[in-house]
Order: structure tokens, then sequence, then C-alpha cells
């Protein structure tokens, strides 16, 4: 059965052993947020929660999305020639305020302001503002707050949210073509491919944990690719289980999210957890799986 879910339309939302969220850092102030799904798209609706004690991933970011075209300009940003190329990092946010979706983009310092990638979310039907931009030793830090133009309210459906992730990127690539080769995506969208491929075997970790009574944390990273978002929500969802807020890193060639989910309004069960973590790897490992191979 094909899992994977085409995501070029612009309509769209760790082995136990590992230990991936060791690197995390913690929130500063108690969050309380609006369910991260919306019911419509097929997936679990929930009640609003409170997160009391959440973590930031940390470094180590229908109509076609375009192929990058060859550029020689820059969106604003600077850069020279023989530099060494960063990590690019874009972040989907959707803890950290209860009325938006958070977007934190980074490539080093080679940033400018932004104002086409701004312009081409717009296009996809969303309010766009500008929070911040603050430096640190990663690089420059661009953070946008979003919302739907129609309703005002934060983005829930992840077909969207991967439509919003994959606008980000392809711009991205359009204007600093040298990112491509930092990407996973670099392949479908840029002009150079990465030039080392991740085993998705060895990149794939699954981690879950009990968040409080009412819910469970589960940290997956994975190598990165088209439509990944979505499919995680939908192998989720697909055993009942209900995500209830989260975010999701795109981070070179790795893809690191966060989920909170929940079984009946409860923390999953010890049982379910193995489920989960086996139903993700399996179809992590095998996204082309066919029909006929059952």
């Amino acid at each position: 059965m094909t899992v994977a879910m085409a995501v070029w339309s612009a309509g769209l939302h760790f082995s136990a052993a590992t230990k991936p969220h060791s690197s995390l850092r913690p929130l500063e102030k108690i969050i309380c947020t609006a369910p991260f799904f919306k019911a419509s798209s097929g997936f679990a609706a929930t009640k609003p929660f409170c997160i009391l004690n959440t973590t930031r991933l940390s470094y180590s970011g229908t109509t076609i999305i375009p192929r990058a075209a060859p550029v020689t300009d820059v969106e604003d940003g600077n850069h020279g020639e023989t530099d060494t190329i960063p990590t690019p990092v874009v972040i989907i946010d959707q803890d950290s305020d209860p009325d938006a979706t958070v977007v934190e983009i980074t490539f080093g310092d080679r940033l400018g302001a932004l104002l086409d990638t701004m312009n081409a979310l717009k296009n996809l039907g969303l309010n766009v503002v500008k929070a911040n931009v603050f430096l640190d030793s990663s690089g420059k830090h661009n953070k946008f707050s979003i919302t739907k133009a129609d309703t005002g309210r934060k983005v829930e459906e992840p077909e969207l949210l991967e439509a919003i992730r994959l606008t980000i990127i392809n711009n991205l690539i359009q204007y600093h073509p040298e990112s491509s080769s930092r990407l996973a995506l670099g392949a479908a969208f840029g002009l150079l491919p990465p030039k080392e491929q991740v085993d998705v075997d060895i990149a794939t970790h699954i981690n879950i944990s009990d968040d409080c009574p009412d819910r469970s944390l589960l940290y997956v990273e994975t190598a990165d690719r088209p439509g990944l978002l979505v499919d995680l929500v939908k192998i989720i969802t697909d055993i009942n289980i209900a995500v209830e807020s989260g975010e999701f890193d795109t981070e070179g060639l790795l893809a690191k999210a966060k989920f909170h989910v929940s079984y009946n309004g409860k923390a999953i069960s010890k049982p379910l957890q193995q489920v989960l973590a086996n139903s993700l790897r399996y179809f992590l490992r095998r996204p082309t799986t066919e029909e006929s191979s059952f």
C-alpha cells in the first residue's frame, strides 16, 4: 500500500536506544495552544491543551511548486564564493504561539529580508508577519508569524503546513542555489543534488515518552523527503492516535519532528507506543511500498 502522499499541490498541512531529545532546549514559558491538525483533512482534531514542560528541537531547519531556476542574484543576502556553505534550517513551530504558526528560517548569515518568500507564502492564502530577526553562533534567524487569511487563525492542516515548508525551501534554493547541495529536497527542486545520500535505515530514530497523564511526546528523526510531514501524520492517525501539536524541523538532509500525541485523551500505553514506533519505522524505511508486495 502506498503511504507517501503527493504534496506538490499548494492546497497541502528514534531507535529506542538512541536519545535524540538529549540536545533539546526547554521553552521559557508555559504555553496553551490549539490543536495542531484540523479534522477536515481526515486527521483527528483534539481539544486545546497546555504544554507544561515543552522542549525545542535544536540544530545539529492544485498548484505545482516549480523546480528552482538558475539565478545569479540572492534574496537581499550576501555570500562569498569561497565560504563554507552553512546547513539550511526551516522550522515549523506549532507550540510557541497559540494564535499563529511560527516559521523560522536560518542559512548562516546569508539571508536578507526574504520579501519574495513572504510573498510566495501569501500566495498560499496566508497572512505573513515578520516577527523578528536575531543572530547567534549558528547564523541569522528570520522568524515569521503565519495565519490563514480567510480565518485569521493558525494553520492546522498538515497539507498546508507541508506546502509552507516546500515553498520556503524552493525559494531558498531559487535565491541561494548553493543551498541545494545541503538539502535533501535539492534533488527535487535544485540544480545541485546533495553529494551524499542519507541511509534512511541509519537515519531513522524514534522515541516516545510520557509527557503527562493526558499525552505522550513523540520524537522522530529521519531522512527528509517531499511530503514527509503529511506522511507522518497519516501514519500516526491511521492507528487512531491523535496529534495535538508539535514542531517540524528541516535541517539539511534530515527532518526532525516533535509531536504531542494521545489515545482516547490519555497518554499512550507502552504496548501502543511499540505499535506506533514499529509502524513509523516500517513506513519511513519503505516509503514506496506497493499493494502488490502484500
